[in-house]
Formats: structure tokens, sequence, C-alpha cells
């Protein structure tokens, strides 16, 4: 746990030092199939909750995430590994994707943006 979290401050400092601390691109959110599964963390997958799938990110680092079409915005945890479709950055559950307003159409250009603990 302790290893996790010195990963975690070192990976955000190295983003935050690098200029990396927003990026633009494709969201989408997970299908149905996935609940109750183990997410790469080991936590279960469930809709209802605020958490999303980044392919680098440490788990638990908090990012919020803007629907550049309405600007809505949420904040989610990172607690598991994807998306890996091509030009997607970030995945979230329906609950996330809900609150953003992104829930019909299934994909939605965003910003995400990492948030400092």
């Amino acid at each position: 746990m302790i290893k996790q979290l010195l990963f975690s401050l070192l990976f955000i400092s190295l983003l935050s030092s690098c200029g990396y601390t927003t990026r633009n691109g494709l969201a989408s959110y997970y299908a149905d199939s996935y609940e109750g599964k183990t997410t790469a963390n080991g936590e279960i997958y469930r809709q209802g909750k605020i958490t999303a799938a980044h392919k680098t990110l440490p788990f638990g680092t908090k990012v919020e995430v803007t629907n550049l079409s309405n600007n809505k915005s949420v904040v989610v945890r990172i607690n598991d590994r994807g998306p890996f479709i091509r030009g997607r950055i970030i995945d979230l559950t329906k609950a996330a994707a809900k609150e953003i307003d992104m829930f019909g159409a299934g994909v939605a250009k965003v910003k995400i943006r990492y948030k400092k603990k």
C-alpha cells in the first residue's frame, strides 16, 4: 500500500512537472456485461459507482472529466485499465457518464484534468 501511494505521488508529480495536467480525447462507458466483474485493481465493477478506467494513471488517482459539448464535469477515481479502443482516453461507469450527460451518445469528446491530492 505504501509503495502504491509513493508511486502515485511520484507519477502525478512527474505528470505535472512535464505539463501533463490535462488531455482531450474521447470518453466511452462500460457495457452492462462488466457489472460484477473484477477490475484491474481487484475491486468489483459497479455501474452505479463514480469510477473509471485509464491506461496508465495509478489506481486511486482522481480525474475531473468534462464533456466538451455541454461543459458538465464529474470527478472519478481510476480503478481499472483501459480503454483499449484507439482514440479513447478514458472509460467511465454508467453513473459517471450520466453525470456529464453522455450516456445516450455512448462516446463524447472530453477533457480530463488530473486532480492533485
